[in-house]
Formats: C-alpha cells, sequence, structure tokens
C-alpha cells in the first residue's frame, strides 16, 4: 500500500486489517517539500509502523529539483499528470519484482485528492503490469483516521505535500495581505498628497 503519511494510513490499515488484508506499507514520496517536511513524514510514518507492527518499505528518494521540472509546465494538473503516476508507478514496480500481486494507496482516503482522476491512474497501471489494484474508497474514513492520528499524537501536516500545494494552503492569507499592503500603500500615497 502506498503510504504517503502516517494519518492517512491510519483508516486503511484499520479498514483492510478488518478485512483480514495485511498490508505492507511503501513509502515513496519524491514530491513532499521542504526536506524537513519530507523527514517529519517518513519518521512519523516508520514510527506509526513500529507501533502498529506493520512491514514498512521505504524507498528514499526526495527530488524537489526533478519534482518541479516535471510540474511547472501545468500546475493546475499537476497531481493527476505527474504526482500520482510517478509515486504509483515506483510501488507498482516494487510490488511486481518483489512478489506482491496487488497493491492500493493511502492517498484513496483523502478527501482532498482527486479521487476518479487517482483511481483511474491505479487502473491504468494495473492494466499495464499485471499487478491487480485494489480499490477501496477510504474517504468514508477520513474523520474517523483523523481523530484517531490526533489522539495517538502523529504529525499532521497541513498540505499535501508539494511545495505549490503549501502556497495553495495560503492563497486566501496571501490575498488578505496582499490587499492590505494595498491599501497601507494607498493611504501612504494620500497622506503625502496632502
Amino acid at each position: 500500500m502506498h503510504t504517503c503519511c502516517a494519518p492517512c494510513s491510519v483508516f486503511c490499515i484499520d479498514s483492510l486489517r478488518a478485512d483480514s488484508i495485511e498490508p505492507t506499507l511503501f513509502w515513496y514520496n519524491p514530491n513532499i517539500h521542504p526536506y524537513i517536511e519530507y523527514k517529519t513524514r517518513r519518521d512519523c510514518l516508520k514510527s506509526y509502523a513500529d507501533q502498529v507492527k506493520a512491514k514498512l518499505i521505504i524507498k528514499e528518494e526526495y527530488g524537489l529539483d526533478e519534482h518541479c521540472r516535471n510540474v511547472i509546465s501545468d500546475l493546475e494538473n499537476r497531481c493527476v499528470n505527474y504526482c500520482y503516476k510517478k509515486r504509483l508507478t515506483e510501488v507498482v514496480r516494487y510490488a511486481a519484482k518483489n512478489g506482491y500481486d496487488t497493491f492500493t494507496t493511502t492517498l484513496l482516503v483523502s478527501p482532498y485528492q482527486k479521487h476518479d482522476e487517482l483511481k483511474s491512474v491505479c487502473e491504468d497501471l494495473a492494466a499495464l503490469s499485471g499487478v491487480k489494484f485494489l480499490y477501496r474508497d477510504f474517504r468514508v474514513g477520513f474523520r474517523e483516521g483523523q481523530n484517531k492520528a490526533r489522539a495517538l499524537g502523529l504529525y499532521m501536516q497541513k498540505y499535501c505535500g508539494c511545495i505549490f500545494s503549501e502556497e495553495e494552503r495560503y492563497q486566501k492569507q496571501i490575498a488578505r495581505d496582499l490587499k492590505r499592503n494595498e491599501t497601507l500603500e494607498d493611504a501612504t500615497r494620500e497622506t503625502k498628497t496632502v
């Protein structure tokens, strides 16, 4: 199971285990920036995996330059056209090479992801690779998983992961700050002309 972070994995792991499926967690997230965020999410997942006795495979790749080069020409569609494909292709590649017959992703728990497009990317990868895609609409347990993650004291990130999603997180604040600065500049100009 491609795993983006510990909080998103909580409900997914619980749900799969309730159906007698023991997931192997796979960390591969070169989209997460800056490095301190990448490291914090990875280390929190390591700790949580130990806590719930889940097998965790980590493929290290911090890739700010490569990520930016591949998304900059189409920021609006970066998740579908690059980010999902990049991460999930690596998961499927690892699964095929190491005898896993099925894959899924914790990204399916988030109401903030492009769910239908994500599902389509996974289905396409399954068709190309022969590794089955286990589809679950984990969103039904998003709040439950987040609440449990908070109760466990897991690190709760504030944005999806890439530097562009962090900027989106602050868009309203940026707009307010710009408007306030313009108002101050206008007031300063009026004071000087009086």
